[in-house]
């Protein structure tokens, strides 16, 4: 072999054993380089997390948490306390978002109707009736007074007239709370309308204690239709006794879900409809959406009324039905 075919032949081994080489070499880059999603994640991290808040933002307005948000002033975290364990169960007494915007509410029914009652007061000693704020709110205790309460609570119902019109005014300033900008729905967390369903439920069944004595009480467990004959009795209480129960149980779980449920829906569909402008980042959608939001919330503040007053009513409907044993 010349001095020339040995030198092709000696760079051909070298190239042979260098190409593979390379391209293992090139395979073990691409297995360690890092893909786009973990890429991403390495480069900006602050930039996913804000994805992310983005993501469940609605979820973090219309839930509860530990931090309210305060105008000018920003996030303020509310003091945490430690849990109190009862045996197995650990009870959080921190307070949160929604107490706190329920002791607000509370406070404000306090003092609108302080302030109005005082009002009126000096308007009925000059002989004149009350005019402005004070007169209105008269004029809608007077309403729900004489048109739902007494009407449907049935004879001597007056004693059912402070908590009824307390429940109504309560949960009405709940209500007109989530409307307003950093402020926050407590209708719409379930455990609280699930605790003002149970009081409601408590004060329907004393009622009928009250009312119907121990055996028209138990009546209304133990239903046996008048003439029914013996040979049919056991069989009808096992038949209805369940289905009574039920239906007592039915009504404070109604109750709840209803306002809760409707406090909720309306929140969620005004950040829907707003989240679209930041979607498709287009004047006409974001002009369209916002015209939408507008009238949501419009539709919104009717909801907050409403509400109020089918819980209002429905109470007063259920503590007269069970007051009459027929």
């Amino acid at each position: 072999m010349t001095r020339f075919g040995r030198t092709m032949l000696t760079m051909g081994l070298v190239l042979g054993m260098a190409a593979p080489a390379g391209a293992l070499r090139a395979q073990q880059e691409e297995r360690h380089k890092p893909t786009a999603e973990v890429a991403q994640d390495l480069v900006a991290p602050e930039t996913q997390q804000q994805a992310n808040r983005n993501q469940i933002d609605i979820v973090h307005h219309i839930g509860n948490a530990h931090e309210i948000e305060l105008p000018f002033f920003g996030v303020y975290e509310l003091p945490r306390f430690a849990p109190i364990h009862i045996g197995g169960l650990a009870i959080d007494l921190s307070p949160t978002k929604h107490l706190v915007f329920m002791l607000l509410a509370a406070v404000l029914v306090t003092l609108v109707f302080t302030l109005s009652a005082r009002s009126i007061a000096r308007a009925q000693a000059q002989g004149r009736p009350a005019k402005g704020f004070a007169g209105a709110m008269e004029a809608t205790a007077l309403y729900i007074r004489q048109e739902v309460i007494l009407p449907n609570v049935g004879h001597h119902g007056e004693g059912f007239v402070p908590y009824l019109l307390t429940l109504f005014f309560f949960i009405l300033a709940m209500n007109l709370l989530g409307l307003l900008p950093w402020g926050a729905t407590p209708t719409g967390n379930i455990a609280v309308t699930a605790a003002l369903a149970l009081m409601a439920f408590i004060t329907i069944e004393i009622a009928g204690m009250r009312a119907l004595g121990a055996r028209g009480y138990l009546s209304t467990i133990f239903y046996l239709p008048p003439g029914l004959p013996t040979a049919l009795k056991p069989i009808m209480l096992i038949i209805m006794t369940p289905v009574e129960i039920i239906g007592k149980l039915s009504k404070p779980f109604a109750l709840a879900v209803r306002l809760f449920a409707n406090m909720t829906a309306g929140h969620v569909l005004v950040l829907a409809l707003i989240g679209l402008t930041f979607l498709f980042q287009s004047y006409a959608v974001g002009l369209g959406a916002s015209i939408l939001a507008t009238a949501i919330m419009l539709l919104e503040l009717f909801v907050a009324f409403l509400q109020a007053f089918v819980f209002t009513l429905l109470t007063s409907v259920f503590i007269g039905l069970m007051r009459a044993e027929h």
